[in-house]
């Protein structure tokens, strides 16, 4: 094994030398087979089918630029979202406008760019939605969030169809939905389309999945009986990826072939007439193939654990404080080392819960050795944040052997540019 890294052919000395640490690295070879991989196996003869990359797991244009040239929609939650979507060329009729509380502002910002998809997470913004699409000559296509009331077995944080989750609709207020599509589909100005579930994220059981289908068909079922069609089903996403040897995800053309075969069996079971079939992966794209790499600081001896400092922290990565999110990492710069060394490994944050991994077995290290975290694909760049003015890292893309930045590093001056002085 050699002592020094490569990622995609690029050592990681390289990178850090040129980019500065800490410093998101995303794999783009492992991105676009990811991509790929959805697009092949997310097809069945007896549905249309389409993937919307659900881009608050990792958006900035470069991102969303390849997510253009794979061929794959969007879904954003937020104006900021949907204009990192629209600046990296993505075509308004590909992007699907989530968000359980859209301000007037965001809806209409939408609506003035000709984003045409729109979810409906709730009663209230059915009415805002009617009301800002009245001032206009433009027609929306909408689907409503339901609330399945299926609690997959992950962190209750990233739960979000439990009987008490903010987001859609219970599925038992059935009468409340059916007024609701009712009022949907009588506007002139908006064509009802379906149904959108989510079960939560990180889940590793395709029955949690089949569960899901089995619901949502069934509710179809009783919909089309009582006059309401629902010619598309969105499911979500949630597939699980690899943090840590504990994690045994299903591979992308098991959980496609389960969610679509049970999809097939329902429509005959339960006689519906469903016609597209949806989901939404994000993590499962690019939490793989994302790393994050620090330079390792100073170290600490306490009576009961050794410290190793990073010079990153829950800054770049609030995950593990958020819901105890764990992760893999080695001393990138020692990898031909035996990992016999017990650590916690710590941000530079002044608060005594910024750490990233409390007990993890690396290779010998010092000071100015790069550490590398795995899996940071998702949600690290995406929940970045300011705490202690720390300066936002940048973002390289690696490929065949070279690197390109898809995203600056933040200097002091942009980190001060808003401050009114």
């Amino acid at each position: 094994m050699e002592k020094i890294l490569k990622i995609s052919g690029v050592p990681v000395t390289e990178l850090a030398k040129q980019y500065g640490t800490p410093l998101y690295v995303y794999d783009e070879k492992r991105l676009i087979q990811q991509c790929q991989s959805y697009k092949q196996n997310f097809v069945h003869p007896d549905f249309t089918t389409e993937v919307l990359y659900a881009s608050k797991a990792f958006s900035c244009v470069g991102m969303l630029r390849l997510i253009k040239e794979q061929d794959l929609c969007v879904d954003v939650v937020s104006m900021g979202e949907l204009a990192t979507a629209l600046e990296a060329g993505i075509d308004a009729n590909r992007i699907y406008f989530h968000g359980n509380n859209k301000t007037l502002e965001e809806i209409n910002y939408a609506i003035e760019h000709n984003i045409y998809h729109f979810f409906v997470d709730n009663l209230q913004e059915a009415d805002a939605l009617k009301a800002c699409i009245e001032k206009t000559d433009k027609v929306l296509s909408v689907m409503l969030r339901i609330n399945p009331c299926i609690e997959a077995h992950t962190h209750e944080f990233i739960q979000t169809a439990n009987i008490d989750s903010k987001f859609g609709i219970s599925i038992y207020s059935r009468d409340e939905i059916k007024v609701l599509i009712q009022s949907l589909k009588t506007h002139k100005q908006i064509v009802f389309e379906g149904l959108h579930a989510h079960i939560g994220s990180q889940i590793f059981e395709k029955e949690a999945f089949i569960k899901e289908v089995q619901t949502m068909f069934s509710f179809i079922k009783d919909l089309e009986q009582d006059g309401y069609s629902c010619p598309k089903l969105d499911l979500g996403g949630g597939f699980a990826i690899h943090y840590t040897d504990q994690d045994q995800p299903i591979p992308i053309h098991e959980v496609c072939q389960t969610i679509l075969d049970a999809c097939a069996q329902q429509q005959v079971d339960q006689k519906t007439h469903v016609k597209t079939i949806m989901i939404e992966p994000g993590r499962s794209i690019v939490g793989e193939a994302g790393s994050t790499l620090y330079t390792i600081g100073f170290s600490k001896q306490t009576p009961h654990k050794r410290y190793l400092f990073v010079d990153g922290g829950m800054s770049d990565n609030i995950r593990p404080c958020l819901y105890q999110a764990q992760y893999d990492a080695d001393v990138a710069t020692q990898m031909d080392s035996r990992k016999d060394q017990k650590v916690c490994v710590a941000g530079k944050c002044c608060e005594s819960g910024d750490v990233l991994i409390p007990e993890i077995k690396l290779q010998p290290f010092s000071q100015g050795d790069l550490l590398i975290v795995y899996s940071t694909g998702a949600y690290g760049f995406s929940m970045f944040n300011n705490y202690n003015r720390n300066l936002r890292p940048a973002v390289v893309f690696v490929k065949d052997g070279k690197s390109r930045l898809i995203v600056k590093r933040e200097s002091l001056e942009d980190l001060l540019k808003g401050d009114v002085r």
